[in-house]
């Protein structure tokens, strides 16, 4: 809509500017030859690569669509499903690993990168999967674990060979008499140090399960088989990857503890030392160099799990050479109102402190105006899912659907969100696979919590519930045989069913990535207008053309007064009224305004 020259805020905003532009001038770089790497790369963000417009959607292919009957999701189950990718809406999708693996923490421990884990099928079924997107015009985006591998890994099985081994320096070995070199903690628990099975005495570096040793990146020949690896998928034709945990590829000199309180050598978590050091930075700038000169269109989306919004701006401003965004888990700060001091906070349900969440996306948005894209989302397949850990109701859960991805930034969905899936509530401690939640349970047991409870907490706040299989008929219709993940879910209409009624999130979500493919979402300015704490609301600006995004946050009805201009409804969730300036929302609605 066109609003008048004269269109005030009456109050503080943040405008926020893209750096790229309009038009459809994707995938239109200029030659390689003609330009360095760094003044190619400024030109065509300045041009506006595919990925500057994905809407991505984040498949877990072993719960996605199981073809063969054996549990297992698979490539040609996910290649059946791409009637369904596009009418969603969305251009991209990332793939979690698909590497052969023995699975020990769900493919991220891989064993050959050049090889296809059979539970999904075969090279053959891969390339097909590829041709298949493609001529549906969906991007495809690669899990590219570089940080570690398997220890079935052939480098790491001739590792164990001893010192003299060729592959020893591909890996982090240090140590000696059996002596851990120092107290640093694995993200999985105990020691990130693990003693070598040969019997030299030496210890090797895990930060993730000890089945999963850290490559040494310190190593130009590690650098460059890794180089090679993400050469020979790109040379298949996927359009970009997404770079697993490379802020943790440096690490400290490894003769010194992280100082504790007690001053124990018991493990404690030493992010500090090994995580986002300036090596990280150094050791990647070639190796995304050579990517970029290679195929210039290759979008690298890296997992910094831990950075905050500057290391986001070291990470992905052109100049600078490494990603083109970046993943980040500084997005939710929980709240702990409510928790029981007697029990661990892991697996106890927190709510989003939605005042610090505005903020944070406030200063998100901001910070990298000018610099690149944030990703917007909700949920993954390293988090509770978010209906059921923020969304309570289909309202809500539609609202900050609206909330998050009309955003200026790069919107990621995970699989079955836009059915409002919830995480499985699993049978028992030991199907979760963590020893954390045996010792949860045993806790809470132990202050009078029963264990069906326990487990139900358990449940709704661990990861791997989070990787249910989707619910795409009434009766399932992921597999014929029995789901490698089994739980009971709570009830929800199936992606069939809610296909066909008018009012369900599937067909929601369809109409909001039709406004976000609309270039008023795509590159218009972003402006986050000051409201109180019971409601977010944004501007998006492109030329003449307006929109407001307004959210309720809170469970009881709000009054926002909107800037001058005429408006009518472009998309609404629950109850909202529109009384010239005034918008009146329910407990929960969301409307878009033009």
């Amino acid at each position: 809509m066109k609003m008048s020259d004269d269109d005030e805020t009456g109050g503080s905003a943040i405008w926020v500017r893209p750096f790229f532009d309009s038009g459809n001038k994707a995938d239109s770089l200029a030659p390689r030859c003609l330009l360095p790497y760094a003044g190619r790369r400024l030109e065509a963000m300045a041009m506006g690569a595919w990925y500057d417009h994905a809407i991505i959607y984040q498949i877990y292919p072993k719960s996605f669509q199981d073809s063969n009957g054996d549990g297992v999701g698979d490539l040609n189950g996910i290649r059946q499903r791409i009637p369904y990718l596009t009418q969603l809406g969305i251009n991209a999708v990332w793939l979690n690993p698909v590497f052969t693996s023995p699975q020990v923490d769900n493919g991220y421990d891989v064993a050959n990168y050049y090889a296809i884990d059979p539970a999904m099928g075969t090279m053959a079924d891969m390339d097909d999967l590829i041709q298949a997107l493609h001529e549906a015009g969906i991007h495809v985006i690669l899990d590219f674990v570089l940080n570690h591998t398997s220890d079935q890994h052939p480098w790491f099985q001739d590792a164990l060979r001893g010192p003299a081994s060729l592959y020893r320096d591909y890996y982090i070995f240090a140590g000696s008499h059996n002596q851990r070199p120092n107290n640093w903690g694995s993200f999985f628990g105990g020691s990130v140090w693990e003693p070598d099975p040969s019997g030299s005495g030496q210890s090797y570096f895990h930060l993730f399960d000890k089945h999963m040793p850290d490559l040494n990146w310190a190593n130009p020949e590690v650098r460059h088989a890794m180089g090679d690896v993400a050469n020979y998928w790109l040379q298949k034709g996927i359009d970009g990857l997404r770079v697993d945990a490379f802020i943790h590829i440096a690490k400290a000199a490894l003769d010194q503890d992280l100082p504790t309180p007690t001053g124990t050598s018991a493990p404690v978590t030493a992010e500090p030392f090994y995580a986002n050091l300036p090596q990280v930075q150094s050791w990647l700038r070639p190796f995304c160099a050579q990517l970029k000169a290679d195929y210039p269109n290759v979008f690298l989306l890296g997992e910094a799990a831990s950075a905050n919004v500057n290391l986001a701006v070291d990470y992905t401003a052109p100049d600078r050479g490494l990603m083109d965004s970046v993943v980040t888990f500084r997005y939710f700060t929980d709240s702990k109102a409510g928790l029981d001091p007697n029990l661990p906070e892991q697996y106890q349900t927190h709510q989003l402190d939605f005042a610090a969440f505005k903020q944070t996306q406030a200063v998100w948005q901001q910070t990298l105006a000018g610099v690149s894209q944030p990703t917007l989302y909700w949920g993954n397949h390293d988090m509770p899912r978010v209906n059921g850990r923020v969304a309570h109701t289909p309202t809500q859960a539609q609202s900050l659907a609206m909330l998050m991805y009309l955003q200026r930034g790069i919107p990621i969905i995970y699989y079955g969100e836009e059915l409002g899936m919830q995480n499985l509530t699993l049978p028992t401690a030991e199907a979760f696979h963590d020893p954390s939640v045996n010792a949860f349970v045993q806790e809470a047991v132990a202050h009078g919590i029963s264990e069906p409870d326990a487990l139900a907490m358990a449940s709704a706040n661990h990861k791997l519930p989070a990787r249910g299989p989707m619910q795409w008929t009434a009766t399932g219709g992921f597999t014929s045989g029995t789901p490698w993940l089994t739980g009971q879910a709570e009830p929800l209409a199936s992606a069939a069913e809610q296909a066909k009624t008018p009012g369900s999130t599937l067909v929601f979500y369809q109409h909001l990535l039709a406004l976000k493919r609309q270039s008023l979402f795509q590159t218009g300015d972003y402006r986050l207008l000051t409201t109180d704490a019971a409601s977010y609301v944004y501007q998006r600006r492109l030329g003449n053309q307006v929109a407001i995004v307004a959210v309720a946050l809170g469970e009881t009805e709000t009054t926002i007064k909107l800037p001058a201009g005429r408006y009518h409804v472009r998309l609404q969730t629950g109850d909202a009224t529109l009384t010239g300036h005034t918008l009146t929302l329910g407990a929960h609605a969301g409307v878009v305004l033009s």
